[in-house]
Parts: C-alpha cells; structure tokens; sequence
C-alpha cells in the first residue's frame, strides 16, 4: 500500500508546492483536487491543483515533469460535486466537469477519478434511481474507454441544512453498492472507500472491505469521534454533525490496526491518502501541514507492517 493524503486540506499551496510537501514528508502519493477554478460553495471544495479546463501540452509536460523530479505519485484526481442535483444547470455542469477530469486522469496516465455518484436530497433513493442510472451507466462507459476508474466516496453528504433530508450522495451503504454494481457491473465502476461514514452512521466499517475487495479502488484514512451523550440526547434523526465529528486517524473510533489487517486480507494493495477534516488542526496552514504529519505518523504503524 502507497500512503498519501487529499491535497484538499492545502488549498492556498500550489501544486508544486503540494507534492514538494509530500516529497519532502516522505509520502509515496497525493490526491488532487480538480474542480473547476472558482469560488468554494461548501468546506474542502473549490481546490484546483490541476485545472481540468485547461490542459495543454505545456501544462502536461511541467506537471509530468513534477510528478518526476519529487517521485511523488498521484493517486487519482478528484472532484465531488452532486451530479444528481435537481438543479438542472447544477448537475449539467458537474457532468461536463467530471468527463473533463476523467480525461485529464486519462493523458496524465492516472488509473482513478474519485466523486460522488450524486442524490435529489429531496427524495428517496428508488425515486433517484432512474436518474442514476441514466447519468452513471454512459458515464462508466466512458470512463473505461479512457482507461480511467471512478471511485464513489461513500460520505451522505448531510451535514447542513440544504442537504437535508437525505443528503447528495446515494451510495452510503452496502445495499446501495450491491444495487450500483448489480445494474452497473463495469469493472471500471468502483469505491474511493471511507469508514468513517459507516462508523457515524452505526454500522460496520470492517465487513464491507471483504465483500467489496474488488471494488476498492482508493482509500480515504479518515477517523470519527461519535458524542454518546449528544446522540443520547437527539438521536440518529437529528444532523449528523450534532453528534459527531471528523478526527484525525488515531483520535477516534476506528480500530485502525484491525482496519487494515482487513483491507490487506482482501487485497488491497492501493493508496490510502489520509483526509484531513479535523477542525481542532486547522487554524492555519502550519497546523494543517502539523495534522498531515501526526497522521501519517500513526498510520505508518500499520502501513509498513502491511508490506513486510
């Protein structure tokens, strides 16, 4: 397994200067962000160190040239908008947006593009859908004839008020990926794999990894600290971040020496790019760079026994 992180979490660094960090910080990857250049509309988004608008050969030349000169690799590029977005213009922007990324993943000679599937927070999930399927299957369809994977980060994506009732994200759990990949069996078609979101949402983040060995296609390193006494208070009804909260690996619930003695028996042999969303880390730009390091600290704990 290669460890890495989400360049999310340094978006006034440039891209050489991530991977100049990551060299220097003895990482073996990053993922990167790629949304499009612009205003941020929520946390963690709005990061553009590659500009999937504007790839030329110059551009490809200097970022290959980076790629070598720091021996740091990429891991995937990502982009996480709501392609399911009752908002038509919304979800049309997004879809153009991510089949430009696929296809700057696919000249950068980069195996994974990791997103949401997308939700119509407003309605059920068998109400969504048809409407999945109708964006996801040519979608996929694409993707692998670029030779690039996709990776569905399993978040909810409900955290605030405008995503509730069910959040922007449909694949949350088991049954909603048995379902994804039942209808859309491409072997392009896979997780960018987080267990954070099965802990908060009380179900077992351990179990999945066996069942969906093949489809992990990119791990997220991303811990959680559940409130017992807030959840107590307002139960599982209530939003999300009443009762818990992002933590650093290590600073929550996640067993992670059984996590990865899992995710090696299924055979995973991939990155896992630490996310680093704990709020108590990021009064600046030293303290996100400080959270960068304690995790990988940890987590190079289990991850160098992994490839004894």
């Amino acid at each position: 397994m290669q460890l890495g992180f989400v360049s999310a979490i340094l978006p006034e660094l440039s891209l050489e200067e991530v991977l100049s960090f990551a060299q220097a910080e003895g990482f073996d990857c990053v993922e990167l962000m790629c949304w499009p250049p612009g205003k941020a509309e929520r946390r963690y988004a709005g990061v553009t160190h590659i500009d999937a608008t504007d790839l030329n050969e110059e551009t490809l030349v200097y970022i290959q040239g980076l790629i070598q000169s720091t021996g740091v690799g990429i891991s995937a590029l990502g982009y996480y908008p709501n392609l399911l977005s009752p908002v038509v213009e919304e979800a049309e922007i997004a879809l153009a947006h991510l089949k430009k990324v696929i296809l700057a993943a696919s000249v950068l000679g980069i195996g994974v593009v990791n997103t949401f599937a997308g939700r119509d927070w407003r309605r059920s999930i068998d109400e969504n859908w048809s409407q999945f399927l109708e964006v996801w299957k040519p979608l996929i369809a694409f993707a692998e004839e670029k030779r690039v994977r996709i990776g569905i980060e399993n978040c909810p994506m409900y955290f605030t008020q405008d995503e509730w009732p069910s959040g922007k994200n449909l694949a949350i759990s088991p049954s909603v990926w048995r379902r994804m990949f039942a209808e859309i069996p491409n072997p392009s078609f896979g997780l960018n794999y987080d267990p954070s979101h099965l802990v908060w949402q009380q179900m077992d983040y351990l179990k999945p990894m066996t069942e969906f060995g093949s489809r992990l296609f990119h791990i997220h390193a991303k811990d959680v600290r559940i409130d017992r006494d807030r959840l107590d208070s307002v139960g599982i009804l209530a939003p999300p971040l009443e009762y818990h909260c992002p933590k650093l690996p290590g600073l929550g619930e996640i067993d992670w020496g059984r996590f990865f003695s899992v995710l090696g028996d299924a055979g995973y042999e991939g990155a896992v790019c630490i996310e680093a969303e704990d709020r108590a880390y990021e009064k600046s730009l030293e303290s996100r760079k400080a959270a960068l390091r304690q995790s990988a600290r940890y987590l190079r704990n289990y991850l160098e026994n992994t490839t004894d």
